[in-house]
């Protein structure tokens, strides 16, 4: 790697690192010098009838039939997020013959649990439902999410209540991915997470960690050493602990040089150098090995 590629890459990571601490978005930094050469994209398409409702689909480009599928949440504690700001994860999982939904769902103080969760079970049966005409595997769709949006990707694989309305199972689901969830939180400490889960009554079932079964579908789970938001050990390895013991296959692993932030923000292509979060997707999606419990740190 020749030192001008170097110098910036690490301009992309303070710059990410910045905008994060600041008004400014990094989202929109990485989204500019993300491809558009790997996909198609068709944009704005309504799961539901709220304008929050809506989703893009991100092709592979060239085209395969029956691709793998994954359906993806993001973060913003309930309170913030729009899928256009996601992009770039469209462009990374299309790039790798992935079929990506990034979804949007409501936000408070719109709505408050369970209505995100709700949201986020009604795009995955939309894409259930239509994937095929996106030429996706209606029968490996997986859904992943970071920060909150694993949350909520983890009450629809764990929590059969969301789902059910639409006449699917959580089993239905090839596998569940999560990326520096929380899902094991009461009792709240974010002050702005507080009113979401009407703290200090937060229901308890209102935990994934409460909602692990024999039935689930295989976990991929991925955590940052460093995060300081969302604490990896009680959450990520929680979680991964109970499944273990239940039987459910899990593949936990913990990565040295990212945080709560970067962890999302490896997906593209300025930062995969801080970690390889998406070969281990990519793995994670495109193997049948999904049988042995695994714990790793990087």
């Amino acid at each position: 790697m020749s030192n001008k590629v170097k110098f910036f890459l690490a301009l992309i990571t303070v710059a990410f690192l910045l905008g994060i601490a600041t008004a400014c978005s990094p989202l929109t930094i990485i989204n500019a010098v993300t491809s558009n050469g790997s996909y198609t994209k068709t944009p704005d398409i309504a799961y539901g009838a709220d304008l929050r409702q809506m989703l893009d689909v991100y092709v592979p480009q060239p085209t395969r039939n029956n691709a793998p599928v994954i359906v993806f949440f993001y973060g913003g504690n309930w309170n913030s997020g729009k899928r256009q700001e996601y992009k770039f994860v469209g462009e990374a999982l299309a790039s790798r013959g992935i079929v990506a939904v990034i979804a949007d769902y409501r936000l408070y103080p719109q709505v408050r649990y369970p209505t995100f969760v709700e949201d986020s079970a009604k795009a995955v049966a939309w894409t259930f439902k239509e994937i095929e005409h996106f030429n996706g595997d209606p029968k490996r769709v997986y859904v992943m999410g970071h920060s909150a949006g694993a949350y909520n990707a983890a009450m629809v694989a764990l929590d059969q209540r969301w789902l059910k309305p639409y006449g699917v199972q959580p089993g239905a689901l090839r596998g569940w991915i999560g990326l520096a969830g929380p899902y094991d939180f009461i009792p709240i400490e974010n002050e702005d997470t507080k009113p979401v889960f009407f703290f200090p009554e937060t229901p308890p079932e209102s935990q994934p960690i409460n909602h692990v079964n024999a039935g689930a579908p295989p976990a991929l789970l991925i955590a940052s050493i460093q995060d300081d938001l969302v604490n990896p050990r009680r959450n990520t390895g929680g979680l991964a602990g109970r499944l273990r013991a239940t039987g459910v296959d899990v593949t936990e692993i913990y990565f040295e040089n990212t945080n709560h932030v970067t962890l999302v923000g490896a997906f593209s292509w300025p930062l995969r150098h801080l970690a390889p979060v998406l070969d281990d997707v990519e793995r994670f999606v495109k193997s049948d090995e999904n049988k042995t419990s695994v714990s790793m740190a990087r």
